[in-house]
């Protein structure tokens, strides 16, 4: 059942490290988490299924619609910086809210002015076109949106927690589960909203609740028996995710650390390294089929355009090379797609969400 609450109770080439995680840190070379939710304000009225528009309401085009917020919203901020690739073009509007108060405030606007907005969370996922995002923004980045606690074997964590520092944190607490995650980079929300996980398993098999902001900008609690998870996918359609907590088992924590240690080197040696700008494109096309053994076997590897590559560790990645444009790694995408439907009739799905 959905109850109302008022309130709210790196990437990098070394090994994790267990001690005490900062909360803000990028995370590690990857499998498959969707680090974005992104919602259409402009399409938004009561009562009309997801996938059906409403006629658009009149658009402002200037930062007026965000007086109030000045110093909170920007606009046309660089948000490459931001994603993994660290291409694309600039966003029209960006926001960091420090408050839920800031967030509703914010989003209520947008949908008052008829403005786009999209969540970014770590940006691992997230391909930013050359001629940038004709949206808001919004970074949950603030300790408000942060917050990681542990009681007993119930661990709540923000949306903007790193999924390493939550796997961490509750690997110290002697809590199991969360480790098999341990390499998937993103936020708690992504990794929510996708489901993200690997072979060993899901996130949304520990989910005890999930804090939420509908499209009324109301705060729902959506309890265990209402939230479905599927293969790389949820039924957490919501806007914005707050907040979720997470209901795991005791273990032994040293047990814990070598398992994440020993699914840590397996993914790192079939990734693309460390410095490389890169992401992960494809859905799997089942649970049996791998959509990186499929391009492998197109003989894909090593494919270019321009200076955009497929990776020759992981073929369900594309790597950046410098100079590379977002253009160059959505052609090079198109190319893939075709070949893969043309030798082995799979339609490859994108898991990388395109702005």
């Amino acid at each position: 059942m959905r109850s109302r609450h008022s309130s709210l109770g790196s990437r990098g080439g070394d090994p994790p490290r267990f001690e005490r995680p900062c909360l803000h840190a990028r995370t590690c070379m990857a499998l498959d988490a969707r680090d974005v939710g992104e919602y259409d304000s402009r399409f938004e009225i009561h009562g009309t299924s997801r996938g059906h528009e409403a006629e658009p309401v009149e658009t402002h085009t200037t930062m007026a619609v965000f007086d109030d917020f000045r110093g909170i919203v920007r606009q046309d901020v660089p948000i490459a910086p931001l994603v993994w690739f660290r291409l694309g073009g600039p966003a029209k509007y960006f926001a960091s809210p420090r408050t839920l108060e800031d967030l509703t405030g914010i989003l209520a606007r947008c949908r008052e002015a008829g403005i786009p907005f999209k969540i970014l969370g770590g940006g691992s996922n997230v391909l930013v076109r050359d001629e940038g995002v004709d949206a808001l923004v919004i970074q949950l980045e603030s300790p408000f949106f942060s917050d990681l606690s542990v009681r007993d074997n119930i661990v709540q964590a923000g949306a903007a927690v790193p999924l390493t520092a939550l796997i961490s944190h509750t690997a110290r607490a002697g809590l199991a589960g969360l480790e098999v995650l341990t390499g998937i980079p993103g936020t708690v929300g992504g990794a929510l909203k996708a489901n993200a996980g690997g072979r060993g398993g899901a996130i949304g098999a520990y989910v005890h609740r999930a804090t939420v902001l509908d499209r009324a900008n109301e705060i729902q609690i959506r309890e265990r028996d209402d939230l479905s998870f599927a293969d790389r996918d949820s039924n957490l359609d919501e806007p914005v995710i707050l907040s979720a907590e997470f209901e795991l088992r005791h273990e032994d924590p040293e047990s814990l650390v070598r398992r994440m240690r020993r699914i840590w080197i397996v993914k790192k040696e079939n990734q693309p390294y460390g410095h490389q700008l890169s992401g992960l494109i494809f859905k799997d096309p089942s649970r049996e089929i791998s959509a990186g053994a499929l391009i492998d076997q197109a003989g894909l590897k090593g494919l270019r355009e321009g200076n955009a590559e497929v990776s020759d560790r992981h073929a369900n990645f594309i790597v950046a090379h410098e100079g590379a444009t977002a253009a160059e790694v959505l052609l090079l995408i198109d190319k893939v797609r075709q070949q893969v439907w043309q030798q082995f009739g799979h339609e490859l799905e994108l898991q990388l969400q395109v702005w």
